[in-house]
């Protein structure tokens, strides 16, 4: 019993001990991690300018649109000539890269929307940048553009882009080709 009352007679000074020995120790420091780059603007995301899922007949886009002839240069030898059907908007179309695209198209094939293209006009000294940024983002930092421009795929839907720039001096224009090629 001598000895029960021993054992007692430190269990609580022992306890108060540890208890002012763990208040006491410092916590550790952790560093605090550095800040996250600030994300790009939602419009950089080519998925934007899908209004319409793919495959879509033109009485299904719910977008007033009118109908505009392409005219392309044929190289030599190249089989028969784009036989799409493409449609503009009366009106903007979705932001894309923060900015209203120039020109927005809905093309259709076999009567299914098949391609979509945007152009947006780039300021002169920004543009290699906000384009090698939005090419890290579609490609998801795989790949840098190249001097043909930015292309990959994401989810089945192909896409191509590249700077324009003008003989006469304007701002450069970013143009980019959306495709689902089993159309």
């Amino acid at each position: 019993m001598n000895r029960a009352r021993l054992h007692a007679r430190w269990a609580v000074p022992m306890a108060a001990a540890l208890m002012a020995a763990a208040c006491a120790t410092p916590k550790p420091q952790i560093a605090a991690p550095l800040p996250a780059p600030p994300p790009l603007d939602a419009s950089y995301d080519w998925h934007v300018l899908v209004t319409a899922p793919f495959g879509s007949v033109l009485k299904d886009i719910p977008l007033t649109v009118h109908e505009v002839l392409l005219f392309r240069d044929q190289a030599p030898g190249e089989g028969a000539a784009d036989d799409s059907e493409c449609y503009a908007l009366n009106g903007s179309g979705p932001r894309f890269i923060a900015r209203s695209p120039s020109l927005y198209l809905l093309c259709f094939k076999h009567g299914r929307l098949a391609r979509i293209e945007a152009s947006v006009r780039l300021p002169e000294k920004e543009a290699e940048q906000i384009f090698t940024d939005a090419c890290a983002l579609w490609t998801k930092g795989t790949r840098a553009p190249n001097s043909e421009g930015c292309d990959g795929s994401d989810g089945g839907t192909a896409f191509a882009a590249r700077i324009e720039r003008a003989a006469d001096g304007t701002d450069p224009q970013l143009t980019i080709q959306l495709d689902v090629p089993d159309l």
